[in-house]
This record gives structure tokens, C-alpha cells and sequence, in this order.
């Protein structure tokens, strides 16, 4: 049995190191928030961590809305998320205490103004804390107790179609020990050394422009965010294409669309110009998928089914934003697209079982290839990068899209016994950049990951959030009967 005692909430603010633009916003700084349970299992007393960026015009891309509303609403919902947990009472296993808490945040929901992919944010974050908990009680790796179903997953839950099946009949027996980084190349991001002037040049170690990065790290997997502005995108995606083929002869990548498009005849003249172009066709072969180019108001919308199933050369594509709740996946291949991403803010249990679902539907139709991809929001150490990456491998996947280690230094926003005590549970992911900071070690490309499979959900270090401000999250849409934090 598992029951949720108590929850605590801290956070601490962070710098980029440059200007990180994406879509509608450009984040230069965010509170990251960390959550604490403490959990009952089986009678012993656990605590689990999960931590994240409260990230603005991410879940709700309101041009309108300040980011003080953004972030109280964050807020909110991972508040209510707690005590709905907490309301739940004990629960037989991980899983079902996580269902009984999502639906409980459903009906919250329903009386509030917030989206779901905001309002599952919240539960999200409860989630990965309830694992940790759990995977620390019972001394367990997460791709362990994955593996035999120790948390006691229901992929027919989330997807009628595999009820009676378990995880381990779709994903791979053993968790990747390494993974592929896909770099982000963000709208703001200088690309050449020969642009960056020297009073815009960082003292901090770290590589700064698309071409020292692939230098530097020995990238081959990158991503491309496009804004909508077709001129504008068409001649950055030249200079992008030359500054890669120019240094590393072995790539791929992807585009993302970050909901600029609001028809989908607009991103279509956008797709046949650039397939005019010289230097698209040779480039092209490398591509992956389009990520998410229509805007949530119309992704999954009826219209857009029909125009995209009419589309027969349209690209690979998949959802993210609009991949909000349990089945979004499902309405999404319904519509052409190829499948969707998998981020921790979205939901562990939800990307297992996505994975588990595309897998039977390979096994069932041969010729398709469906996609799950991985991707990041400016995730950081130590607790939030840690937890994505223990997903990340035991998904199996071979890549996966990074950008907090471009966009932050390291882990030098937070306190130093913080620093010391990552670097010396995960020396295999981290590295000292030479000025005493704690920054991610890529090599080849690649991170490894056998420091995170080894602790229980991702995070070996110890952290004492005694060392961090407390927050008291505010409760705008309190229902009669349940008590604030």
C-alpha cells in the first residue's frame, strides 16, 4: 500500500546564460520549483523529490496573460494536485494512487480556467515525487520496478487496447546506458563563431554558437525551432544546414513548429518552398519529423484532419503541445500525424504506456513508423534533468532533445553542497567545467547514464531543500471541502 503523508514545496531562481527564444516567448529567467512527499510504503516512511522549470507560453500561450498569472497558475495546480493525492487516501500501488489523483485534478479542472496540459503539469510533478518515493522504499532502480510492473501500471487504463498487458512486453529489456543529445538551436541563438562579437562572448567555459557546441560536444542530432516567418525561416535554415554539413558529416535532426501555424495550408506553402530550395533536398534525407507546426487550437481539429489525410507528400509529423491528455495519441495518429513526444511534465505513466501503444501498433502494421520522441523544456539538474534521463533510457529511446545545459551553467544556480554532492553521485554525467561549476559531460554526442540507472528514480546525490525559500502556492479555485496547503 502507498499513502501520501504531507508535501512541501521550495524553489530557487535561475539565470540563463543567454537568451533562449521559443515560440512566442524568450526566457531569460524562472523560478525552478521542487516538490517533496512524504510517503507512506508499506508502512516505512519515504520522501521523494521531483523538481521543474515553471516555464512561461509553454502551457498556455496567452499573449495576454503576465507571467505572474502564469506562474501562480503553475502554482495552483501542482498545489491542488497535491492534495488531491492526498485526498485519494492509500492506494494499492504507485499507479493507482496517480489515476485516483488525475481524475480528482480533472474534475477540479473542469470548474477552472485551466487547460489540461496545465492542469496535468500539477499532477505530473506529484507523480515523479510519488516514484522517487516508492523506487527509494523499495531500493529499486526505476527501469526495475518498471520492468516488473512494481508500481503497478494498467496500460489498459490509458489505452483499452493493451489492457491485460504489462510494460515489459513492449519496451526493451535493459534501460540505454547512453543517449544521443539533440541540440537545440533556439530563434536567439548565435550560429557562427565569426557573429559573436566580444562583448557578447561568455567567460563561463562553455561553448556558445551552434558551431563551437558541435565542436565542442560532438554533436550529430540537432533541433531546429522555426518561427512561423516563412523568409526569415528560409534563410536561417540555409545558414543552419551549411554550419552543419560543415562540421560533422554524420547528422540528423528535427524541426520544430512550435504552434506557429494557425491553417495548415500556410505551413504547407512553407514546406514546398523549402523543398525549392538548393540546399533542402541533400539535407532533407536527415530529417526526422516536424514537430508540432500548428497551433492547438487546430492541430487535432476535424478541418485539420481532412486537409492533412488530403496531404499525401506531407512530412513526418508529430504533436507535443496538443498532446494533453490520455488520448491525445490516439486522435492524433486519427489525424495523420506519425505520433508524439514524451516529456516528464506531461506525464510518466501516460509516455509508458504511449510507448507500449506505438509498439503494438509496429507490431501490427509493419510498414508504418510510428514515433515517440524525446524531448526537453529546459530541464536541469539535479533533480528534474536526472529524472527525465531515467525515462528517456528505460523508453529505450536512442536520442533525445537537450537544451538546459546550453541556455543554464550547469548546476551554479543552486547551492553548492547541491554541486558537490551531484558531481560526486554522478560522475559520469557530470563533469567540473574548470571554474569549481558542476556542467553536463557530452562526449561523442552522447551523455551516459549509468550514475541514474543505478539510483533509485534517477537522483543519487543527496539534496536538503532545507537549503532552498519554501513557497506557499496560491489557491485560486479552492472547492468547498478540501483544506489549503
Amino acid at each position: 500500500m502507498i499513502r501520501l503523508i504531507a508535501s512541501a514545496f521550495y524553489r530557487i531562481p535561475i539565470k540563463t546564460r543567454m537568451p533562449f527564444r521559443y515560440g512566442i516567448a524568450t526566457l531569460t529567467e524562472t523560478p525552478h520549483l521542487f516538490c517533496e512527499l512524504t510517503v507512506d510504503v508499506d508502512g516505512k516512511i519515504s520522501h521523494g523529490l521531483a523538481a521543474d522549470n515553471l516555464i512561461p507560453k509553454w502551457f498556455t500561450k496567452d499573449p495576454a496573460q503576465s507571467y505572474q498569472e502564469e506562474i501562480d497558475a503553475m502554482l495552483e495546480v501542482i498545489g491542488m494536485a497535491a492534495l488531491h493525492a492526498q485526498e485519494v487516501g492509500s492506494a494499492a500501488d504507485v499507479f493507482t494512487l496517480w489515476e485516483g489523483t488525475y481524475r480528482a485534478q480533472q474534475q477540479w479542472a473542469q470548474q477552472t480556467p485551466h487547460p489540461p496540459l496545465l492542469w496535468n503539469f500539477g499532477v505530473s510533478l506529484v507523480e515523479r515525487a510519488l516514484i522517487d518515493a516508492y523506487c527509494r522504499a523499495i531500493e529499486t532502480p526505476f527501469a526495475d520496478a518498471v520492468a516488473g510492473n512494481l508500481l503497478g501500471i494498467e496500460l489498459g487504463r490509458i489505452h483499452p487496447e493493451l489492457a491485460g498487458l504489462t510494460p515489459a512486453q513492449f519496451l526493451p529489456k535493459s534501460p540505454s546506458p547512453s543517449i544521443l543529445v539533440r541540440h537545440t538551436i533556439g530563434l536567439a541563438d548565435t550560429l557562427s563563431e565569426a557573429e559573436l562579437t566580444p562583448a557578447e562572448r561568455l567567460q563561463d567555459g562553455l561553448p556558445q554558437t551552434l558551431e563551437a557546441s558541435i565542436q565542442a560536444y560532438g554533436l550529430r542530432y540537432f533541433k531546429i525551432k522555426i518561427s512561423g516567418d516563412e523568409e526569415q525561416d528560409l534563410h536561417r535554415i540555409e545558414r543552419i544546414t551549411a554550419i552543419i554539413q560543415a562540421n560533422t558529416p554524420r547528422y540528423a535532426f528535427t524541426l520544430d513548429g512550435n504552434e506557429q501555424y494557425v491553417r495548415v495550408e500556410d505551413f504547407r506553402q512553407f514546406w514546398e518552398r523549402l523543398a525549392e530550395t538548393a540546399v533542402w533536398q541533400p539535407f532533407r534525407q536527415h530529417l526526422l519529423f516536424v514537430e508540432q507546426p500548428f497551433h492547438r487550437r487546430i492541430a487535432l481539429a476535424e478541418d485539420t484532419q481532412r486537409q492533412l489525410l488530403a496531404w499525401k507528400q506531407r512530412p513526418r509529423m508529430i504533436i507535443d503541445e496538443s498532446d494533453a491528455e490520455l488520448h491525445s495519441l490516439l486522435r492524433a495518429l486519427d489525424c495523420g500525424y506519425a505520433g508524439t513526444s514524451h516529456k516528464n511534465c506531461k506525464g510518466v505513466f501516460k509516455g509508458l504506456a504511449n510507448a507500449c501503444f506505438l509498439a503494438q501498433r509496429r507490431q501490427a502494421e509493419p510498414g508504418q513508423d510510428y514515433i515517440l520522441s524525446g524531448e526537453d523544456l529546459a530541464n536541469v539538474g539535479p533533480v528534474a534533468l536526472l529524472q527525465d534521463l531515467a525515462v528517456m533510457a528505460t523508453l529505450g529511446l536512442s536520442h533525445v532533445e537537450r537544451n538546459g545545459h546550453h541556455y543554464f551553467l550547469g548546476l551554479s544556480m543552486f547551492p553548492r553542497s547541491w554541486q558537490q554532492a551531484t558531481l560526486a553521485a554522478h560522475p559520469d554525467l557530470y563533469v567540473d567545467n574548470g571554474q569549481g561549476i558542476p556542467v553536463l559531460s557530452i562526449a561523442g554526442g552522447k551523455l551516459s547514464l549509468q550514475s541514474i540507472l543505478q539510483a533509485p528514480f534517477g537522483v543519487a546525490a543527496n539534496i536538503d531543500l532545507r537549503e532552498a525559500a519554501p513557497v506557499v502556492l496560491p489557491m485560486r479555485h479552492m472547492p468547498p471541502g478540501i483544506s489549503s496547503m
